[in-house]
């Protein structure tokens, strides 16, 4: 399931894309469009700009901004930053040290089809579409 941290890491990212105009967009106001706690949201934008999503400036004038272009950020990228593995079973998660039953899992096929589908719908989504 995806969290409210993902869900509101993509309204950042899209108020960002639509309110680009070279410069850097103050939090507060982000906040005050997405009606999205300023509190919360500083700790989502921290991790953005951990992930080299978005870059900050701190004192007057300061704010946020894009790295890219929105076509050039998948909604996949943004929601594993935010979320982390987007796995649908935890024996397919990048951290896993793999499941000794892998190789007689009946369901493993089923599992990795799964997954399969739901990365590359994410990956194939871009953030200039939800613009």
């Amino acid at each position: 399931m995806i969290s409210t941290k993902g869900r509101y890491a993509l309204r950042v990212m899209i108020d960002l894309a639509e309110h680009a105009d070279g410069g850097y967009i103050p939090l507060k106001d982000v906040a005050e469009r997405q009606k999205i706690s300023k509190k919360y949201l500083e700790i989502i934008v921290k991790d953005l700009v951990k992930g080299k999503l978005i870059k900050g400036s701190s004192g007057k004038g300061g704010g946020y901004v894009l790295c890219r272009k929105p076509d050039e950020y998948s909604v996949g990228e943004i929601l594993e930053l935010t979320e982390g593995s987007l796995a649908s079973v935890s024996c397919l998660s990048d951290n896993s040290d793999g499941c000794p039953r892998a190789r007689e899992c009946k369901t493993l096929p089923l599992w990795c089809e799964f997954d399969k589908m739901v990365r590359d719908f994410f990956y194939g989504k871009k953030l200039s579409e939800l613009v």
